[in-house]
């Protein structure tokens, strides 16, 4: 496989992000998109210089060319698209959060290990250089016993009661669309914590809009996490032990860099610079994986898409969020 020939599920602006990452990968290729609309998929290859446009999920999943596709629909059609690409024989990278649900998420992960394709969770942060450092200075000890972790990502937009973030149908709220990001920094460290507990102020519509959550460990860490849609927070993090911390600036999903602060010596920062968005690194991962006959990535494992799916159902059922159906 001297070059891993893409297609894209969906057209909006993640779909874009992601198409224009993967131009910067010499041994990537975009070879369709595929949409519920034939206009909409045209349109999107026409901007992008993509050969073929599917009017139907299914019909991209069909296309020969294709070796893996890229969902990014809402997260509330994950579930059927990546069921569609999985059945049809693609392997599949999809957008977080996987599912709206742990249970969903486990009958993917099933599928794909039963049909023996690669599949994986779109968790960017997880990719990304300068996380990837940070994490193998943690595991080296550099802290010591990581013993506290925070972070937050919260935004302030309005938007109608229509909008995905606000409605329900859509998997909508400040939790899915945001605090999968602290979440998943919490469980990249400390794993899954003993305790949850979890505070929320919910739109007129039944979905989170500022949500605190902390979580407890058996060894006595503890996760303070939050995130928000009418908030402007800082959108950082931290992780600290008894030698020290680490500090991520703005965006500490995606960053370039990252201070050390060593209770015993100067702080040293840490620059990982990347080029384009930062997308590319979980495709040049996908890309890995597919080549080296691996089902799931190391970095985004199976196990740790559903203990965070898990987590997420926790604090929706604490905060008293509810989606259809359920």
């Amino acid at each position: 496989m001297s070059t891993i020939k893409w297609g894209i599920l969906a057209t909006g602006g993640i779909a874009a992000t992601f198409t224009e990452d993967l131009k910067l990968l010499p041994d990537a290729e975009v070879v369709a998109v595929g949409s519920r609309s034939i206009a909409s998929a045209q349109a999107f290859a026409d901007r992008h210089g993509i050969p073929r446009a599917h009017g139907t999920w299914a019909d991209l999943a069909a296309d020969p060319e294709v070796d893996i596709v890229y969902v990014a629909t809402p997260h509330s059609a994950h579930y059927d698209a990546v069921t569609t690409c999985l059945n049809a024989g693609k392997a599949v990278l999809c957008e977080k959060p996987f599912t709206l649900d742990r249970a969903r998420a486990a009958e993917l992960v099933d599928l794909a290990r039963e049909r023996g394709l690669f599949l994986m969770e779109a968790m960017w942060m997880r990719c990304n250089p300068a996380i990837r450092r940070l994490v193998e200075l943690v595991r080296e000890g550099v802290l010591g016993p990581v013993n506290t972790v925070h972070a937050d990502f919260g935004i302030s937009v309005e938007v109608g009661p229509d909008h995905r973030l606000r409605d329900p149908a859509l998997g909508g709220g400040a939790l899915m669309d945001l605090g999968v990001y602290p979440v998943s920094f919490a469980h990249m460290l400390l794993g899954a914590p003993e305790r949850v507990q979890s505070w929320a102020r919910l739109t007129p519509e039944g979905v989170d809009e500022n949500t605190g959550m902390l979580f407890g460990y058996e060894d006595g860490a503890v996760a303070m996490l939050s995130c928000g849609i009418t908030t402007h927070s800082p959108v950082t993090a931290s992780v600290s032990g008894p030698l020290g911390r680490i500090e991520l600036p703005h965006l500490f999903f995606r960053p370039e860099a990252f201070t050390l602060y060593r209770t015993d010596g100067e702080p040293e920062t840490f620059q990982v610079p990347f080029d384009g968005n930062g997308m590319n690194h979980e495709a040049v991962e996908a890309m890995r994986c597919l080549r080296e006959g691996l089902l799931e990535s190391p970095l985004v494992p199976w196990q740790a898409t559903l203990e965070v799916m898990g987590l997420l159902d926790e604090i929706r059922a604490q905060a008293g969020v509810r989606f259809p159906g359920e």
